[in-house]
């Protein structure tokens, strides 16, 4: 088969490759149906893997980008692009979908199209706020089909852009769309993937980047879910660095008084329950030292470390419903650590007699305040020392009642 020189031509000089795009684009206008046909098409032909970028920039840009996002002069380019096109949602839905069929088609171009949107990104500041709108909608609706990966979020944490409010402004219309097409809990999902759940701070320079400032910014904005979203992921930060201290603390040997005293500083602080608290103090004791992997020595292990952090269980338990919040987490350690199975009802035992869990609490936990997990074996392990509380229970009250 004879390629003729022009077709050999087109397929390796990009000034030939942009003719053609332009071209039929300049042919196809408006009806994105056929701008979708007519890539498809090309794909055949041209050479969309050599020429990722030149192909990308032409269908948001009309041209050729030159570095920091003006067009370069000296090319022929389209009146049809994303950034010509009207800028409402249900039009960048229909661009979304030219991408989409392109990629699923050509699925080599998957890498070189994230590429292509991260630069866009940095170039924000080279395009008019109506190009950087319909270039924000259309992002939002990339990352909620999936097209894209959050990751490319990185882009918008560049110094210029974000002193300037620009990344702030764009990630407004960037969560709107992608909420709009998903939700709160698909968008959380995709950050966490990418470790970006914790960045979003860095919209911001510096010396605003506050939770407060974060939470207002884009509650004012009318995006409260996720002003929301991003003070949980402070606060679950707060909590694992909390955590790490109190571990390290414990590592290094520090007294019970000046630990507790650190913790209640920390709730003052941050603002954390008593309930919450209860709970990243046991977790803390008991990541605080290497356990044992033979099951009968683990529960020896575990007594003594607990009656030597007794004083601050029973520091952070001074409501009933922190004393349950205990019990439970309990509850759930030992069965998920399957060594920690047997100790159960020993841990119980032991926290009883040190006044860190009443009575009145273990009762309640037995009859209907436990959780599902390892329920059976737990209640089972319990039974004789629920009995002997009730009968010591029933005991006092007659003898009460023989005094009166």
């Amino acid at each position: 088969c004879i390629i003729s020189s022009r077709d050999e031509k087109e397929r390796f000089d990009p000034s030939q490759f942009q003719e053609s795009i332009v071209q039929g684009l300049n042919q196809t206008g408006t009806d994105l149906e056929a701008v979708a046909k007519f890539l498809d098409a090309s794909g055949a032909k041209l050479d969309y893997r050599r020429y990722a970028e030149t192909l990308f920039d032409i269908l948001v840009a009309g041209g050729m980008l030159a570095p920091g996002g003006t067009l370069s002069d000296d090319l022929t380019r389209t009146e049809y692009c994303l950034f010509t096109a009207s800028e409402d949602l249900e039009t960048m839905q229909a661009y979304a979908q030219v991408f989409n069929k392109l990629i699923r088609r050509y699925k080599y171009l998957e890498k070189g199209f994230e590429e292509e949107i991260k630069k866009l990104l940095l170039f924000l500041k080279g395009f008019t706020e109506s190009e950087r709108n319909k270039l924000a909608m259309l992002t939002g609706i990339l990352l909620a089909n999936g097209n894209i990966s959050a990751s490319i979020l990185s882009s918008l944490f560049n110094e210029n852009l974000v002193k300037e409010g620009v990344s702030a402004a764009f990630a407004v219309k960037l969560f709107k769309s992608w909420i709009n097409e998903k939700d709160i809990n698909s968008v959380a999902a995709s950050l966490r993937k990418v470790g970006m759940d914790n960045r979003l701070m860095e919209l911001f320079p510096a010396n605003k980047r506050s939770c407060e400032h974060f939470s207002k910014y884009f509650t004012d904005a009318g995006l409260k879910e996720l002003s929301d979203f991003a003070r949980n992921q402070q606060s679950i930060g707060a909590r694992k660095e909390l955590q790490k201290e109190l571990q390290e603390q414990m590592s290094r040997g520090e007294t019970l008084k000046d630990i507790i005293a650190y913790v209640r500083e920390e709730m003052k602080k941050t603002s954390i329950s008593e309930q919450t608290m209860i709970g990243i103090v046991w977790t803390s004791v008991m990541s605080s030292v290497e356990w044992n992997k033979k099951e009968e020595l683990v529960t020896e292990q575990a007594i003594k470390l607990l009656k030597q952090y007794s004083p601050l269980l029973k520091a952070f338990t001074s409501q009933g419903l922190s004393e349950l919040t205990l019990l439970l987490k309990i509850q759930e350690y030992c069965y998920d650590n399957i060594h920690f199975m047997k100790a159960f009802q020993k841990i119980v035992v032991l926290l009883y007699k040190a006044d860190v869990l009443s009575e009145e609490v273990i009762l309640k936990w037995y009859t209907e305040g436990h959780v599902a997990k390892g329920k059976s074996v737990f209640l089972e392990q319990m039974k004789k020392f629920v009995e002997w509380l009730k009968n010591a229970e029933e005991e006092s009250e007659s003898e009460e009642e023989e005094a009166d």
